[in-house]
């Protein structure tokens, strides 16, 4: 007498090492479907820097003298990077308020219900949201070249800039993903997304010389991490800069904005993984 036997599927094991990396992809592809399932949320957030680039650049930029280049469009040339700085900060408000309605429909709750990895939901937050700022950062290139900015030092160190600015934006994402979590509805995530970073940006040199500032507040701007992505990407795109007091972070950029992108992961990224694992819904 012959034995049948029955053949059991094996369950797909979680791989151990890549969990968090292919979980948070998952999160990622998520996010980003629905940026492009509600084209609106990204549409202002493209019209918004496009109109700071405009106001600036005829409004104000005929106002507003760069030391030591008297060229007619010197301010243009100077204003783009700031444009992208500020731009780029901005992806903060967006985990803000992006991880508050998660939280506030009860998203997040069920996310901690499944078999995936904790870091794995903020880290695919932070990504597409940083992500979504190289087709932002595409228009706005296209908005400054009809303007009259340029890129003068050669194609590598431009994709250098452009690394650099979208490094950046993931380290704020983190900041945001951090505050969204303590926020108990999205209307004060909105608020709370934008209050800290408008006064951050505008205590920078994306807009005015560092040297135009009285001297008190020359130290908090030299100091400031978007003061030194936004050097950072005017030495390497070619642009004026101005003239630069002497402050450690003015004088080595590129490595202050590589420090301090690091520093500032390592301090939020902990500190939002630890909100997310004691969050629940409102």
């Amino acid at each position: 007498m012959s034995t049948l036997t029955v053949s059991h599927p094996q369950a797909r094991r979680r791989p151990i090492y890549g969990w968090t990396l292919h979980d948070g992809f998952v999160i990622t592809r998520r996010n980003l479907i629905q940026t492009v399932r509600v084209p609106e949320l990204l549409f202002f957030s493209l019209v918004q820097p496009v109109i700071f680039v405009l106001l600036f650049a005829y409004v104000f930029g005929g106002a507003i003298p760069i030391p030591g280049d008297a060229a007619e469009n010197a301010y243009r040339q100077y204003l783009m990077p700031g444009i992208f700085g500020q731009t780029v900060a901005f992806a903060a408000a967006s985990s803000t308020v992006g991880l508050a309605e998660d939280m506030h429909k009860g998203l997040i709750d069920r996310f901690r219900a499944l078999p995936m990895s904790p870091p794995a939901v903020l880290l695919g937050r932070t990504f597409a949201d940083a992500t979504r700022q190289i087709l932002v950062l595409f228009v706005l290139s296209i908005t400054g070249y009809l303007v009259g900015w340029r890129i003068n030092n050669g194609v590598l160190n431009a994709v250098w800039a452009y690394a650099l600015l979208l490094l950046f934006a993931y380290t704020v994402a983190w900041i945001g993903s951090w505050i969204g979590l303590y926020m108990p509805n999205p209307e004060t995530a909105n608020t709370a997304g934008l209050v800290w970073l408008f006064p951050l940006t505008f205590l920078s040199n994306a807009f005015v010389p560092i040297s135009s500032m009285p001297g008190w507040l020359q130290t908090f701007a030299a100091w400031n991490p978007i003061s030194a992505v936004v050097l950072s990407a005017r030495e390497l795109f070619g642009n004026p800069t101005g003239i630069q007091p002497d402050y450690w972070p003015l004088q080595h950029a590129e490595l202050y904005t590589l420090l301090s992108c690091t520093v500032l992961i390592a301090i939020f990224a902990p500190l939002a993984v630890r909100r997310y694992r004691h969050s629940t819904s409102r």
